[in-house]
């Protein structure tokens, strides 16, 4: 590997299905013991990659790659991250982008305090109700210069990270950050499965010879220069977008906001019928938000506030500590049908109050506390499923990473922009892909989420942390919209309650609560790696169970990164349904 990068791979897809990764025999009594996982089918073992040092978790491994580099050069967790962060948004741009949004989740190992930044983009000054009815619209478009109506996050968000890193004594730049992002997207990266899978799914010929995509302003320029969708192994370059990162590595992230490249993307963006406006750009901030917390086990689960789905997912934990989940038994219909009802209670309360905090009361503080988390807790009946809630929404394409450095700094971050390729559109010759996040607003004026100028949208993205005794525990989480507080519950319970490993917490087979595209009504997605007695059961307490591969993208591609707070021993894990990367150096 490059620089001296040291990685270890494990593909349980190529050996068991899920192995015992540590047991007491190969460690002594002060090391971290795990419980052999239920889906061995052999006695072959594989190993979470281990270190004493740094840790990266990322869905790419040129990614995760980029973030040892700089855990090397004596960058800091938040240093690696916004590396990791740069070269997802090149070589990742079915799950995200500079066009898209992020959040971050940031532990500072000197003082113990823990910091979040939200850096997801508000709505256009001109984007108003009134302007959809004027057009006719009962919703905003998923694609197109009209779902671009939200500011793009990113770069601020990488802003306030680096910011924050050098207060904690971080030397190196952001154009150090930002240089493997600009040289691959310069030089050219390797088209991985998942991002040749995408490619083509979404630019397959319909019935009037091309799919929207290719259609869409910029698009085939960018990502279909030969005509059609590259295929995996295919040399894929962006010059455009290399020389939008050289520009803010050069200029400041504020270059993004304000000045010719921000003037650049909202001249194109008007042009073309689009919303966003000069002003738009130039008051954009990233923020600076309080993490809220719950008790788990006792360990404190940490997340992100509104307007982010974080309370949703601290709040199916608030009610799982509520139950002897432990007794359950990992993996089976009551272990699924025990988060699956908590996250019905959770997504209703979510989806009733979570909206940007500037437009409503929100009632957190009441939505999380211990005495809610039992008196719901009590309303699930270990028989009979909850009926379900109002749809929810199928799709949310993201990328999860996390690091943890050598003296204890901890970061778990999320990206995005929203659907694959988010609206679809490039500006200009900017080489930005925008997101579509701005098409999650509702056009009902009594809706809690509905839009209105200068808002943020209730987001799909939270990063979460479990902390032990004030430290990092477990850093983790997943990219799937609706997928991640359900994902987030599922790894939580199987290290916590069953003292699974964070592979085999990861890799484990998985279910999704919701709505599959083309469908009216919510269902229960499991993987077809469970025992079948697992569906029968389901089915027969009233869940409309739907089977899937044994290895479904639509379960998201999560990560985890363990810290053994006995040895200081760092252990990684990486989705073998992503192409992502667990390594440490």
């Amino acid at each position: 590997m490059e620089k001296g990068a040291f990685f270890l791979l494990f593909d349980a897809r190529k050996t068991s299905r899920y192995s015992a990764l540590v047991t007491p025999d190969v460690y002594q009594e002060d090391t971290m013991h795990f419980t052999p996982s239920p889906y061995a089918e052999t006695e072959s073992r594989s190993l979470d990659p281990m270190t004493t040092r740094g840790m990266v978790s990322s869905p790419h491994y040129l990614a995760t790659q980029a973030g040892v580099d700089i855990l090397r050069k004596g960058g800091t967790a938040l240093d690696a991250a916004i590396a990791v962060a740069a070269v997802l948004a090149v070589v990742y741009p079915q799950m995200c982008s500079i066009g898209g949004d992020n959040f971050w989740l940031a532990h500072e190992a000197a003082t113990g305090a823990l910091h979040g930044i939200n850096a997801s983009g508000r709505s256009g000054e001109k984007a108003t109700l009134g302007y959809f009815a004027q057009k006719g619209l009962a919703a905003i478009p998923l694609r197109g210069p009209l779902a671009a109506c939200t500011v793009p996050g990113v770069v601020s968000g990488w802003d306030a990270a680096h910011a924050l890193s050098r207060l904690w004594g971080s030397q190196l730049s952001l154009a150090d950050l930002l240089q493997e992002a600009i040289d691959l997207a310069a030089e050219g990266f390797a088209v991985t499965p998942s991002l040749a899978f995408w490619l083509h799914e979404d630019c397959k010929k319909d019935s009037t010879g091309y799919r929207e995509l290719q259609r869409l302003p910029g698009f085939a320029r960018t990502f279909l220069p030969t005509g059609s969708p590259a295929r995996a192994g295919e040399r894929m370059r962006l010059p455009d977008l290399a020389a939008t990162l050289s520009l803010i590595a050069q200029e400041g992230p504020r270059s993004f906001y304000e000045g010719d490249l921000a003037q650049r993307m909202t001249s194109w963006l008007q042009a073309n019928g689009g919303l966003l406006t000069a002003r738009d750009f130039a008051e954009h901030q990233a923020e600076t938000v309080e993490p809220l917390r719950v008790r788990y086990r006792g360990l404190e689960a940490c997340n992100l506030p509104p307007n982010t789905q974080g309370v949703a997912s601290l709040s199916i934990l608030n009610i799982l500590e509520h139950m002897d989940v432990a007794s359950l038994g990992e993996g089976s219909a009551d272990h699924i049908h025990a988060v699956v009802e908590a996250t019905k209670l959770a997504f209703a309360e979510r989806d009733a109050h979570v909206t940007d905090p500037d437009f409503a009361e929100i009632p957190v503080e009441y939505m999380l506390s211990p005495a809610h988390g039992r008196d719901l807790a009590g309303r699930i009946d270990m028989r009979r499923a909850l009926a379900p809630n109002a749809p929810l929404e199928p799709k949310g394409d993201t990328c999860w990473f996390g690091v943890v450095d050598a003296v204890g700094n901890a970061v778990s971050a999320i990206q995005s922009i929203f659907h694959d390729f988010g609206a679809g559109i490039v500006a200009g010759d900017t080489g930005v892909l925008l997101q579509n996040r701005g098409s999650f607003f509702s056009l009902d004026a009594g809706h809690i989420n509905a839009l209105a100028p200068l808002k943020r949208t209730m987001h799909t993205l939270n990063p979460p942390m479990l902390r032990k005794d004030g430290k990092p525990w477990l850093v983790y989480g997943t990219m799937g919209g609706e997928g991640q507080p359900q994902t987030q519950a599922a790894i939580v319970t199987r290290m916590v309650d069953f003292g699974l490993s964070p592979h085999d917490a990861v890799a484990a087979p998985r279910w999704l609560y919701g709505r599959s595209w083309g469908l009216p009504a919510n269902n229960l997605r499991i993987e077809g790696r469970f025992a079948p007695q697992v569906a029968a059961s389901l089915r027969q307490r009233g869940h409309d169970v739907q089977l899937t591969g044994g290895y479904s993208d639509l379960m998201g591609h999560a990560g985890a990164i363990l810290r053994d707070q006995g040895t200081g021993v760092l252990y990684g894990a990486t989705d073998p349904r992503s192409d992502g990367l667990a390594a440490g150096y």
